[in-house]
């Protein structure tokens, strides 16, 4: 380049001492070399590039750091910017001069302004960045491009004044005015350092623009850590939008769609002498009113640079308050499309207005608010639901209470064994729904007592009592599946635990034992008196916690079990090893899971192979495929009564059974033949039964232990019963009885059935 007014020996030594300086010693060490050749009291440079010409600011004036963000004659230089012409001091308002004084604290004698171009001859090819374009890409090129040149001429020729920077000196020494020797000495000077300005000023954007978007996962992860509580996330979603856009208040709305108002609940109030912020009540609004209306029912973002001037603007909250509303930036919160909620910050603290980039911030920040306030709102109905089964399983637990005085006398009570009182207890052929209901948990506790459970696993009494207690009170009131039935099962487990010998063989071991009395207890708690099916038919509460997992009910009665055992006072378990306690848990889940006859069928197999082999002590899984067989079994003993207690057993599953199949057909469902008491011929469901599922099982048990050939003897002559019932009923022509139950309360079809079939010596 040649130098005209400049010395080519200070411009060089200048530029050598501009590497590698940040934006701001640059401006220093030019405006002490501008000074120094021109003669100006100040020298002061405003960056264009990067910048929204409505918000420019300066950063250094003369030697000192100055964030000045109301530039002085702001419309003279906004107007130099666009015609690219000189400024000099008669070109300024008395109101210009004004601001330049309070700026530079004197007088402003003479003014210079000169406008610095972009060096590019080609500017059209080069992207220019106005604000931050991370978010979205520069248009300006594919705009050209659709012309097909026309204009592009005129377009670049207008580009070519637009400066870059404009470099003011204010008070040339001696009174003198700024001459064109002046602005010969600006230029030349920019013509050598000016390329370095530019790459100084894009790289700390760029960094700046790095360090925003850290800044913005930063916030994002801050946000996603304060779910547990609405309130504390929407004062931090309020504290991070004002740190990110440098704004001094914030207000947050949620949008109410079922009463159409927005609703502010926390606010950026006035700071107390504690610290704390004041408390003011819950706002609404409506949904359609003033700016935060507009924006929740447009979804589009508003930036107001000067709000006095936008009709939506309320004043009337100023005056009430005293804050002075300059400026405001508007956003929606969304989600999948839908205006969740509308954050409104005002009055940016760094610059006149709001800028694009702010706009742009915003609107990135908005997509995390969004995800936050969602899965913070779901959260707490998680939380809530949560809460309220907690509330209702202790509601539930305190009405199940037992009153101590029924503990006392259960454990003080139960010291004989129950054979004393029913001398045939422990034979297979003993009914036990026979035994009044006031003595069964007497009969339960003297069951744990004769298999030496207390004193194995040092069960304190009472705690057994409350547990039995606790146990048949979680039993509902069905016709079948309640308290009596599982003591029913309980005492058959009992049965063949000593009969058997199970654990002296050691197939069961002694902790098996003890898990499988207490599952047989409790392996219909809670039952509703309906099958599995009609829950995940019915869509039930049931049916949404477990039928992932499948056998709904057994799941449930399971939790119930373990709300049982972890109630106070009921722990059975508490003093088993760590261990123990751990498989105990897992052998009673496993073994209430094997009631579901599903899971028996699949197991069926399996129990065959073991019995087709030989039943090996040492092996785990045939110690799992014989508890579940017992288990299963105790669930079905009914079945190996004598003929007329199972005939009463089968009135109260059949009673159950018509029930579920009425209200399936009052949600118009078609219920299976078993249910509908319209097409039920009981005699031939119960031999069907018998045969697909009782039989088999009986028979493997006897082939297990031959000291249980008797119920299964039990169960082959029950089923002739049921069929001499059958062709009696078929002789009289009632096959197709309508009234399906009476079949129950015929005296004289329960004699002809047992007269037949003890002239048969059946």
């Amino acid at each position: 380049m040649e130098c005209t007014v400049s010395s080519p020996t200070a411009l060089l030594s200048l530029c050598s001492s501009l590497h590698g300086l940040s934006g701001t010693a640059l401006q220093i060490k030019v405006n002490k070399y501008l000074s120094e050749w021109t003669g100006a009291e100040t020298a002061f440079i405003v960056p264009i590039e990067h910048q929204e010409r409505d918000s420019l600011f300066i950063q250094v004036i003369g030697g000192s750091l100055r964030e000045v963000t109301q530039v002085p004659a702001a419309n003279v230089l906004q107007e130099q910017i666009e015609e690219g012409k000189i400024v000099h001091e008669n070109d300024l308002t008395e109101d210009n001069l004004i601001e330049l004084k309070a700026l530079l604290g004197s007088d402003v004698r003479s003014f210079l302004s000169v406008p610095i171009p972009n060096p590019s001859e080609d500017t059209s090819k080069i992207k220019r960045r106005r604000t931050s374009t991370f978010f979205k890409e520069d248009l300006s090129s594919l705009q050209n491009a659709a012309t097909n040149g026309a204009g592009s001429e005129k377009a670049a020729r207008k580009k070519t004044q637009e400066p870059v920077l404009l470099v003011c000196l204010v008070n040339k020494k001696n009174r003198e005015q700024f001459q064109e020797q002046d602005v010969s000495i600006i230029r030349e000077c920019f013509q050598a350092c000016i390329g370095i300005f530019l790459s100084t000023f894009t790289l700390e954007e760029e960094l700046r623009h790095k360090s925003q978007l850290q800044k913005l996962l930063t916030v994002a992860k801050n946000l996603f850590t304060h779910l547990g509580d609405v309130t504390i996330l929407l004062r931090q979603i309020m504290a991070e939008a004002r740190r990110l856009t440098q704004a001094e208040r914030c207000s947050l709305f949620l949008v109410d769609n079922k009463h159409q108002e927005l609703v502010a609940k926390v606010f950026d109030g006035n700071i107390l002498p504690d610290g704390t912020t004041e408390q003011q009540s819950e706002v609404r609004l409506p949904l359609n009113m003033g700016i935060v209306g507009h924006v929740a029912s447009s979804g589009m973002l508003v930036n107001i640079k000067n709000a006095y001037h936008h009709p939506l603007f309320y004043r009337g909250f100023d005056e009430e308050t005293g804050f002075k509303t300059r400026n405001i930036l508007c956003f929606p919160i969304c989600d999948n499309n839908e205006v969740i909620g509308v954050a409104e910050l005002c009055n940016k603290q760094s610059g006149a207005h709001f800028t694009k980039f702010d706009e742009e911030m915003a609107t990135a920040f908005s997509s995390y608010c969004g995800l936050a306030i969602l899965h913070s709102l779901m959260y707490k109905k998680v939380a809530d639901a949560q809460y309220r089964s907690k509330l209702s399983n202790e509601l539930m637990m305190y009405h199940m209470k037992v009153p101590e005085e029924e503990v006392t006398h259960l454990s003080s009570t139960s010291l004989e064994s129950t054979k004393k009182i029913y001398q045939k207890f422990n034979l297979f052929k003993f009914a036990p729904r026979t035994i009044p209901l006031n003595d069964s948990t007497s009969a339960m506790f003297s069951i744990f007592s004769d298999l030496g459970m207390l004193t194995k696993w040092r069960i304190p009494r009472d705690s057994l009592a409350r547990f039995i207690l606790m146990v048949r009170r979680g039993y509902r009131d069905p016709p079948y599946h309640n308290w009596s039935h599982g003591f029913t099962v309980a005492h058959f487990s009992y049965l063949l635990l000593d009969k058997c010998k199970l654990m002296a063989k050691g197939v069961i071991s002694e902790l098996e034992a003890f898990a499988l009395i207490i599952a047989c207890m409790c392996h219909d708690l809670d039952h509703r008196g309906t099958t599995n099916t009609f829950q995940i038919s019915s869509n039930s509460v049931l049916a949404a916690l477990y039928s992932s997992e499948g056998s709904v009910m057994e799941r449930h009665h399971f939790a119930q079990s373990m709300c049982i055992l972890n109630t106070e006072g009921c722990n059975i378990l508490e003093n088993l090893s760590k261990k123990e306690y751990t498989q105990c848990l897992d052998l009673i889940r496993d073994y209430i899971l094997a009631t579901d006859l599903a899971h028996h069928l699949r197991m069926l197999p399996e129990m065959e192979n073991m019995l087709g082999a030989g039943v090996d002590p040492s092996n785990p899984q045939h110690h799992h495929l014989t508890s579940c067989l017992v288990m299963t079994a105790s669930d079905l003993s009914d079945q190996t009564k004598d003929w007329i207690n199972s005939k009463k057993s089968a009135e109260l599953v059949y009673n159950e059974f018509f029930t579920q199949g009425d209200l399936e057909k009052a949600m118009g469902n078609k219920p299976v033949e078993s249910m509908d008491r319209e097409k039920a011929f009981i005699p031939t469901l119960q031999i069907q039964f018998l045969d697909h599922i009782v039989i088999p099982v009986y028979r493997i048990l006897a082939d297990l232990d031959s000291e249980a050939e008797e119920p299964y003897k039990s169960v082959l002559e029950n089923k002739e019963y049921w069929k001499v019932m059958g062709n009696i009923l078929e002789e009289r022509g009632l096959g197709e009885n309508r009234d399906v139950m009476n079949i129950f309360q015929d005296e004289l079809l329960e004699k002809e059935v047992l007269e037949y079939c003890l002239e048969k010596k059946l």
